[in-house]
């Protein structure tokens, strides 16, 4: 069963992909266009209406509307990623700044202990 689930999720995202372009959305319009004649001759308002909405809409709006779709999408993509590596540029940054500041507390505590021992030589020097 999962071969023949594969085979039409591959033949699904082939199918899509292929919807999904202006140059099917122009062969959607010639065959839309092949009825466009019949639908004149008609002189029938209904008729002409439902070519329009029914046929040449429906059929080039919707490989229009994937090539759309997927426009945004790239654009979220490309937004989504900027913001992920900038977000990592932030992240180095505060692991830089936390560094340093351990770095600082180090030498603090170093310089703390000079002057304690030094506040105690000057204590023991003044007792004497």
């Amino acid at each position: 069963m999962s071969k023949i689930n594969d085979f039409n999720t591959k033949l699904a995202a082939k199918i899509t992909s292929g919807v999904a372009t202006m140059w099917c959305a122009y062969i959607f319009a010639g065959i839309a266009l092949v009825s466009l004649p019949s639908a004149l001759k008609s002189g029938d308002l209904i008729v002409i209406v439902a070519w329009v909405a029914q046929t040449f809409l429906q059929l080039v709006l919707l490989s229009i509307i994937m090539v759309g779709q997927n426009v945004a999408s790239a654009s979220v993509e490309q937004k989504i990623t900027e913001t992920h590596t900038a977000s990592l540029g932030e992240f180095e940054l505060a692991k830089e700044a936390r560094d340093l500041n351990n770095q600082e507390i180090v030498e603090l505590r170093r310089i703390a202990t000079d002057i304690h021992r030094v506040l105690k030589d000057i204590e023991s020097a003044t007792k004497k």
